[in-house]
């Protein structure tokens, strides 16, 4: 048995058809004709997180290029297949098929690869490194209409709630609901893909939706909806990563090495051209360019890191019971079916301190031009990104944020500050501020995610009073 060293999002639907498992292809592997190796890589073009191991990469050929190398020291041409999927599910079923030798998805479908793909051993796959991440579980979030009456998850009891069965926004609702003590079935939930239930949403089909990056915060800019839950609020990581073929890396390791490299080569890319990055994903997945920033900027809510953290595989361990509740998988191997030694050999002696950090690979720094001083405090960096400018501008706080923009008088593109609560990255023009005229100067005016939040600050800060953006721009 093997153990891992050192001991989105798609949802996995009930009724993915692994029927598929029957046609399983007998010797999985890169197709080869003559001396042309045909390399079969699944990814998801909109799910920014996976971006690493899939549109980005593929944008920038940097995976190709390496094969090429590879080919002229052994003589053999390499081809690569890119195959485009709506969501983990199938893919998985491409797997099962022997079509996909190396894909990436969310850590729910993620349990379900793996625990089908076990069941045929020329298929079985290996998970082998990280994509993006979000330490606190914050990429996914429950959200409803702007108009609607909800302040809590307890309003939504007796109401349709959409999300993707099996998912891990799926388990974020359940633990949210227990949470505010409340059961599942204290809910009406309803089946969907991630776009159709936010088309149920703005149709007032739904009362809510429980999705995954970037769903959510679509919404939320295209101000169709507002934030009612913070999936970090459980503070249970969730995590996007590769699986391979595990046969295939035996007959090809070097290739999918190149794949790995390929992808450190990306992840180095995003984090430190972020805005650039976040602009050419936009341009690639249709995805607003503000809306991929404020996942894959500084301090964004993904961090793009490919070792295989601890904190990822006791998630996987929480996550696998409920999934099998549901009956989407049976047993999995944890220890098995983890394998880094792929990623710990690319990064060689750097592995174990890189696998032990948690710090953002991408954070926030700057001068606070306005309030002065350096921007080095994550809980209240924040960033403004102002019209037909191709940099942005940093601030201490929200409040020397928005004393910035008042100043500048320009048109504001976007701006992103943290949630006072928790540190999560939102838009500043969705959240629900308060001012209070007790705290210092430059900390007088609060963002929050989550109104109840800002409601219950004030009802602690005698004094304080919630704003909505354009009060708090005059208020700072």
């Amino acid at each position: 048995m093997r153990t891992p060293r050192t001991t989105g999002r798609r949802a996995a639907t009930l009724t993915l058809a692994f029927a598929t498992a029957a046609t399983v292809i007998a010797g999985c592997g890169a197709a080869q004709d003559g001396d042309t190796v045909t390399v079969n890589i699944g990814y998801q073009s909109k799910t920014i997180n996976t971006v690493t191991a899939g549109t980005l990469l593929r944008d920038r050929g940097t995976f190709e290029a390496k094969l090429a190398e590879l080919g002229k020291a052994k003589g053999v041409r390499y081809r690569v297949e890119w195959k485009d999927f709506a969501a983990g599910p199938p893919l998985t079923a491409q797997m099962l098929a022997g079509q996909v030798d190396i894909g990436s998805m969310g850590d729910a479908p993620i349990l379900v690869n793996g625990s089908k793909t076990r069941e045929h051993p020329d298929v079985k796959t290996e998970l082998i490194a990280v994509t993006g991440y979000n330490l606190r579980g914050s990429l996914n979030q429950v959200v409803v209409p702007r108009d609607s009456p909800a302040s809590t998850l307890s309003d939504l009891r007796g109401k349709v709630v959409s999300t993707s069965v099996g998912s891990a926004a799926h388990g974020m609702l359940v633990t949210g609901l227990s949470a505010a003590g409340m059961a599942i079935d204290d809910v009406k939930l309803l089946g969907q893909d991630p776009a159709v239930g936010a088309s149920a949403l703005q149709g007032d089909q739904v009362a809510a939706l429980a999705q995954f990056v970037p769903w959510p915060q679509k919404l939320v800019f295209d101000g169709k909806a507002r934030m009612l839950y913070d999936g970090g609020s459980a503070n249970i990581p969730t995590f996007h990563a590769v699986v391979a073929n595990e046969r295939f890396g035996e007959h090809h390791p070097d290739v999918v090495t190149a794949f790995l490299a390929a992808q450190r080569d990306t992840s180095d890319y995003i984090n430190q051209n972020p805005l650039a990055a976040g602009q050419r994903v936009a341009e690639l997945t249709g995805i607003p360019a503000e809306v991929v920033y404020l996942y894959n900027g500084p301090n964004g809510l993904v961090s793009f890191d490919q070792t295989i953290k601890q904190p990822f595989i006791d998630a996987l361990a929480k996550l696998l019971p409920f999934l099998k509740g549901l009956g989407a998988v049976a047993d999995l191997d944890l220890g098995a079916f983890i394998d880094d030694k792929y990623v710990r050999a690319l990064y060689g002696d750097d592995y174990d301190a890189r696998r032990a950090s948690t710090s953002a690979p991408s954070p926030l720094t700057g001068t606070d031009a306005v309030c002065g001083g350096a921007v080095d405090n994550p809980a209240t960096a924040s960033e403004v990104w102002f019209k037909g400018q191709d940099s942005t501008a940093a601030a201490r706080t929200p409040t020397c944020l928005l004393r910035g923009i008042s100043r500048h008088g320009g048109e504001v593109r976007m701006a992103y500050v943290p949630d006072t609560v928790t540190g999560t990255r939102i838009f500043a023009t969705a959240a629900t501020w308060v001012g209070d005229p007790a705290a210092g100067p430059d900390d007088r005016l609060l963002p929050f995610a989550v109104e109840a939040d800002a409601n219950s600050y004030v009802s602690s800060h005698p004094g304080s009073a919630v704003l909505d953006y354009a009060a708090a721009l005059q208020a700072r």
